[in-house]
């Protein structure tokens, strides 16, 4: 073993009981507490993060394909599937999902209350799996190829306006020349957390506007285009722009609800500023303990370079201290932050407003290179840091050190 590997040992173990070895413990403390801070942080971060993003895409995609139209209306205009672009959308590396839907405002009634929405009506190609988790009640209903269906999802807040339940009848009467009604069935009832969606988004057979607009089966009003990574949505864009006709236009899931993606980047930068208030804490008492360590082993610094230990060699002792001290503090921070996560994630402790936040509770997601790096990025910039309180051991003098004892 090395000797001055081995001395190190010695002193953290000869230094139980002393000053040093509290300090040492608060170090230890220190660090564990800042990554296991980190931890959660990141991980209820990214929870947010996926979670609202998740129940957005759900009801609108990545990106939106319409005909490109100048007036501002609830209801697209209708354009034939029968497209180059509908049939060879594959193509596209980026794209993972298209499915084809139509928007038609209308009004539901029962017999005390009246309230506006808006049927979002999806075709047999709408992937329900991504909407599943918000369907808190019922089912999703069948379609046919020819014959609407006439089930409904309908919104937790909807169904508390109008006291509907699954299984329940209600009368929508549909805004058009001449006016149109239908009796339609609740289905399913969802909830999403987010208003604009609740307040007045219902989900039917795209077959249902089909006829009451005197369409052909193929007509549609947009695509809803999911990407395969998030992360590229701007190539998507571009492809989806490449390959669409000349009369259609696209738009971002992000332009379409700025304020939602926003609010997430403004998270960020809360991050960030805990990430670097956290370093600061914990580098002030890495240096402190390091220090003390120093100012107690004064004696010992002077008689080993009296037998010949150069510098380099006695500030090694204390800089192996330093790092030990911050492998155990990450390893019981790492213990604390993910244990934390996953109880959470499992258990739901931690309850939320949906009204002011999404969800009823702190939303959890562990991504295992973020935590690699955070505690890599904590062992580098701590051991960086420990070269300047060792700098002192270079003018204490071995006469002076000796007789200070």
């Amino acid at each position: 073993m090395n000797l001055y590997l081995f001395i190190s040992k010695r002193i953290r173990k000869g230094d139980r009981g002393s000053f040093s070895s509290t300090v040492s413990t608060i170090a230890v403390i220190t660090v564990a507490l800042g990554i296991a801070a980190l931890i959660i942080s990141f991980a209820v971060l990214e929870g947010f993060k996926k979670e609202i993003r998740d129940k957005i895409f759900s009801l609108g995609g990545h990106l939106q394909v319409t005909m490109a139209d100048n007036k501002e209306s609830f209801e697209e205009n209708p354009f034939s599937s029968n497209t180059s672009f509908y049939h060879n959308w594959r193509q596209m590396d980026q794209v993972e999902q298209l499915q084809s839907y139509f928007h038609k405002a209308g009004l539901l009634q029962t017999k005390e209350e009246v309230i506006g929405v808006i049927l979002k009506g999806i075709g047999k190609d709408y992937d329900k799996t991504k909407f599943q988790k918000n369907l808190i009640a019922g089912e999703f209903f069948t379609q046919q190829d020819t014959i609407p269906s006439r089930d409904i999802i309908i919104s937790k807040k909807i169904s508390k306006t109008l006291k509907l339940n699954v299984g329940d009848s209600v009368l929508m009467y549909f805004v058009q020349n001449p006016p149109r009604f239908r009796k339609l069935n609740v289905k399913g009832i969802y909830e999403t957390g987010l208003e604009e969606f609740d307040e007045q988004i219902i989900i039917g057979d795209i077959q249902l506007i089909r006829h009451l607009n005197h369409l052909g089966d193929t007509m549609v009003g947009g695509y809803e285009i999911f990407v395969k990574d998030f992360d590229h949505l701007d190539h998507a864009y571009r492809q989806v722009f490449d390959m669409m006709e000349y009369d259609m236009q696209v738009e971002k899931i992000t332009d379409k609800y700025p304020q939602v993606f926003d609010w997430l980047q403004w998270l960020d930068r809360n991050v960030v500023a805990l990430l670097v208030i956290i370093f600061i804490v914990t580098i002030f008492i890495m240096i402190a303990g390091i220090f003390i360590m120093i100012v107690e082993r004064t004696t010992m610094i002077g008689v080993l370079k009296a037998l010949g230990a150069t510098d380099g060699q006695v500030k090694g002792i204390f800089m192996y201290n330093g790092i030990m001290i911050t492998l155990k503090g990450l390893l019981i921070g790492n213990i604390w932050g993910i244990g934390w996560c996953l109880i959470q994630a499992h258990f739901h402790f931690f309850p939320l407003d949906p009204a002011n936040y999404y969800m009823d509770s702190v939303p959890i997601s562990l991504d295992w290179n973020t935590i690699f790096m955070l505690n890599l990025l904590t062992l580098s910039v701590i051991s960086l840091v420990l070269f300047l309180p060792v700098i002192v051991i270079s003018y204490i003098k071995p006469v002076k050190s000796i007789r200070f004892s």
